[in-house]
Order: structure tokens, then sequence, then C-alpha cells
């Protein structure tokens, strides 16, 4: 089985919607996919909650989906918004001195897609 890692870096939602677009798609193939929320693209996640968001069904249908991954804890914490992410109930990922480990999914056998 396929598995991709997709992580998202800008912060631009124009960008990540993409992510969340793509995320979507290959599940629907079978693939195994996972979302890694990284560096700017933290600050998304508080944005896309609010209803009036454009993207928000979207976001919704990928986060119940199960296909965030979660975000990068240290990030998070530089760019203010820590508290706010845990509270959205995203995971935190720090195994790399507070950032996710990109080594890891690749030794568990995931192709790394950057956005």
């Amino acid at each position: 089985m396929t598995k991709v890692a997709l992580v998202a870096f800008q912060g631009e939602a124009m960008c990540f919607v993409h992510v969340l677009l793509n995320a979507l798609d290959m599940q629907q193939r079978g693939l195994t996919v996972k979302i890694i929320i990284e560096g700017l693209a933290v600050k998304l996640p508080g944005d896309l909650e609010q209803p009036e968001h454009t993207f928000h069904a979207l976001y919704v249908k990928t986060k119940e989906s199960g296909l965030i991954e979660g975000v990068c804890k240290a990030c998070s914490a530089k760019m203010g918004v820590l508290e706010a992410n845990q509270a959205l109930g995203l995971p935190l990922l720090d195994d790399m001195n507070g950032h996710p480990s990109l080594g890891r999914y690749l030794q568990e056998g995931y192709t790394i897609i950057t956005f």
C-alpha cells in the first residue's frame, strides 16, 4: 500500500486547500495519507475552524476523516498559536527538537510531498 505524508509549510489558505483536496483524493483512492502542518501553516487551523471561512467545510471534512496527523509544536509556539491548536484537538508533533521528524516518516515507508 502506498503511504504519503503531505507536509504543509505555506501560510496561505489557497496553498493549503490543495493539501486538503489531495489528501481526500488519495484516501478515496486507497492510499494511506497523513497531513503534517508545519511552518507558517500552523496558523491556518484556527482560521479554517471558523464557519464563515471559504474552506471551512473542506477543512472539517478532512479533519473528520482522520487525515491530519498533527501540527508542529515548535512552530505553533513561535507563531503564537500553540494553545489554540491544542484547544482544536490537534496533536502536537515534536519528535525532532520540537518539530516533526520527516526522517521517521521516511523510515515508515511514506513518500513526502511538501506544499
